[in-house]
């Protein structure tokens, strides 16, 4: 019986080890790569998708999104938008019915991707929508998946500068880990609703938190 919980303090998060994505990693930022991940994604039914996009420093100074991450169980590829554009096998890939992406918070990804072009993503499931059904208030991936898994994401590479020349091993394995995340909790979760086996636990507030 998997024992989850309505809310998962930061605290108890610290005390996790790391979950790292150790499968393979392809860099995508040329047209000859592109046509065989986009071939290769399209085989799978269900992918974990996210995006990074530069942080800006300066208020009113928004980057385009850089990096789209797309993973299966095994293998994530990193297609860098800020060399490639968002070109029409991607959108194909994004807009193509009879391959699901799970990700989170995905209406901003597709918000970010549409400031590169139109696109009308299909067969997408929002992660955050699921696990409310379950009784989770804490809707972060970090939480999400320490609340399931036991385990820590690390986000040590967030601000890092997504359209620089070379991206680095760390930021490769950060990016593919939270595609790959995505697509780990959606697969607990279908076994779950189908098993029924877990718990929810209500977490007490603490008593010097004001109520809103």
């Amino acid at each position: 019986m998997l024992v989850i919980k309505d809310k998962i303090s930061k605290q108890e998060i610290s005390t996790m080890s790391h979950v790292i994505f150790d499968g393979e990693i392809t860099v995508v930022d040329n047209d000859a790569q592109l046509e065989e991940a986009i071939n290769d994604l399209r085989q799978h039914s269900i992918l974990g998708i996210d995006s990074e996009t530069r942080p800006s420093f300066r208020k009113g100074n928004i980057h385009k999104v850089a990096l789209l991450q797309v993973s299966t169980d095994d293998h994530c590829y990193l297609f860098r938008l800020n060399k490639l554009g968002l070109s029409s096998p991607i959108i194909a890939l994004l807009e193509d019915e009879n391959v699901m992406k799970v990700g989170l918070s995905l209406k901003d990804d597709f918000l970010s991707l549409r400031r590169r072009t139109q696109v009308d993503p299909k067969n997408c499931l929002d992660l955050q929508n699921v696990v409310k059904n379950f009784g989770v208030k804490d809707l972060s991936l970090q939480k999400i998946y320490a609340n399931f898994f036991g385990r820590k994401i690390s986000k040590s590479q967030r601000l890092s500068n997504w359209e620089a020349d070379e991206l680095a091993e760390s930021q490769k394995r950060y990016a593919s880990t939270d595609a790959w995340t995505c697509l780990k909790i959606y697969e607990l979760l279908e076994k779950l609703k189908e098993s029924g086996d877990y718990q929810l636990q209500i977490m007490e507030q603490p008593e010097t938190e004001v109520k809103e």
